[in-house]
């Protein structure tokens, strides 16, 4: 796989010992897994690793990686219901 200047940034998971998780979503539409949401508290902060599998992707493809650091639990859970309910006015499904 190539990584060269134009490819996206994959996310770094954070280690499991220095952190906790506070939330794990599962979003689908027609049955399949079109993104992830999740959120782990370390003491830099809160961050929320999304990964997006664009429309049209095949299910082998690898889904595009971001990280998002907020300072607070609260600002990461007002981030993750914002994108949520955008998803399900789209017809997705969050479990």
């Amino acid at each position: 796989m190539s990584t060269g200047p134009l490819d996206p940034p994959r996310a770094e998971p954070i280690p499991v010992d220095s952190a906790h998780a506070l939330f794990d979503y599962e979003v689908r539409r027609d049955g399949r897994v079109v993104a992830h949401l999740r959120a782990v508290q370390s003491p830099g902060g809160v961050t929320v690793e999304t990964e997006v599998y664009p429309v049209g992707s095949r299910p082998t493809d690898m889904p595009v990686a971001r990280p998002i650091t907020f300072t607070s639990p609260d600002q990461a859970r007002r981030f993750a219901d914002e994108a949520l309910t955008a998803l399900e006015y789209l017809n997705c499904t969050v479990a």
